[in-house]
């Protein structure tokens, strides 16, 4: 896929890229696109789809289900939760910017390949909470052996790391949710990132985590492999990734094309094909979905006032969305007792009689994969924020 590049390129691109098409290929390879013709064989593991979207956003699990499932060919969210669970062809770790994602097990040596040669950028924390670098490693490597073995809330692990370490790791300094954490705490996404952590079945309501027993793919080959596979998926990334993405540039790699109006941009080198005809149909994306975060440029995505109502102040993921030709057109939320599913869409403009069967056809699958029985209500037309 493409957007804007992240650092200037040649005067000229040999390829030129429209919007239109570059959003219909996203969807198409995510399997996402509302005709069924542009799509290849739907994915039968929700290993492989997530795969499809690089990882799902897992904030909120059973977001990530639904995304999983929406990209799969009839998967439920118990096929999600068996692959996470019981195969373990799913991970729940920390993955892109220390966010929770589902990864593929299968991919998790080069995710943490990549992600551990990530430059950590200006330490956030202040300075008497901050750790020293020979400190940080020693954490990394307590919370890898304490874990080893084990399925430990994050109140048993903080006991290991400090006993494993000193006292020093125990501070309370961290600002937590109405509470000081521990220090060790400010560095168990790095954990993950190193692939000594990743979540393990809740103990009742309580997180619990385990070493996945992850060796990372070196950072020299993992980079350009993760990069290879964004670009395939979506589009590239920006600041320090620019030197990544000038290397790959000069290796063959990747090439640049002129996407429109929005200038230069990268895909693979020869991936340059694109659907010609524009989207047409509707589909339901969830909380924190991947397409609805990563496509760019996102005032393409999310036009006019669905900028305001869906963006929740510029950030993506607030918000399930209601996609109408490829574009947000509105939002929509859900609320379940038992098997019932009550579904609620907000559209931002009236919806066709043809786009309300669609939408029909959207709520039965997503009340398939979340295992329900849905009843849809096509709220207010809305313009503007949410009162």
């Amino acid at each position: 896929m493409t957007t804007r590049s992240p650092a200037p390129g040649p005067a000229t691109a040999a390829v030129t890229v429209t919007w239109a098409g570059a959003n219909a290929r996203r969807l198409a390879r995510q399997h996402l696109h509302p005709d069924a013709a542009a799509t290849a064989s739907p994915f039968a593991a929700p290993g492989d789809a997530a795969a499809a979207m690089l990882g799902a956003h897992a904030q909120v699990l059973s977001a990530a289900e639904l995304s999983v499932g929406l990209r799969g060919d009839g998967l439920t969210r118990t096929d999600v939760r068996t692959a996470l669970w019981t195969d373990r062809t799913l991970v729940k770790t920390f993955g892109p910017r220390g966010t929770v994602h589902l990864l593929p097990a299968a991919d998790l040596p080069l995710w943490t390949g990549a992600l551990s040669a990530v430059p950590a950028g200006p330490n956030p924390f202040p300075e008497n909470a901050r750790m020293t670098p020979d400190q940080v490693e020693e954490v990394v490597a307590a919370v890898g052996h304490a874990l080893t073995g084990a399925e430990l809330t994050i109140d048993e692990l903080s006991d290991e790391v400090v006993a494993r370490t000193g006292p020093w790791a125990g501070d309370l300094v961290m600002p937590g949710f109405q509470a000081m954490w521990p220090r060790w705490r400010q560095v168990l996404h790095l954990a993950g990132h190193r692939g000594a952590l990743a979540y393990a079945p809740n103990r009742g309501r309580k997180a619990t985590y385990t070493n996945p027993g992850c060796t990372p793919l070196p950072g020299a080959g993992a980079l350009p492999a993760l990069i290879g596979r964004y670009l395939y998926a979506y589009a590239a990334p920006k600041r320090w990734a620019a030197e990544q993405f000038a290397a790959q540039a000069a290796s063959g790699a990747i090439e640049e094309v002129a996407f429109g109006e929005d200038g230069p941009a990268w895909v693979v080198a020869g991936d340059t094909d694109v659907p010609d005809a524009p989207v047409r149909g509707v589909r339901l994306l969830p909380y924190f979905d991947a397409f609805a975060i990563a496509s760019a440029p996102r005032e393409r995505l999310f036009p006019g006032a669905a900028w305001e109502r869906a963006l929740g102040g510029g950030q993506a993921g607030n918000f399930p969305v209601l996609l109408v030709d490829g574009v947000v057109a509105g939002v929509w939320h859900q609320r379940r007792s038992g098997r019932r599913i009550a579904v609620t869409v907000e559209p931002l403009k009236p919806l066709s009689g043809a786009r309300l069967r669609d939408l029909e056809e959207q709520v039965g699958r997503v009340a398939a994969i979340m295992e329900g029985t849905a009843e849809l209500t096509v709220g207010p037309v809305t313009v503007g924020p949410h009162a």
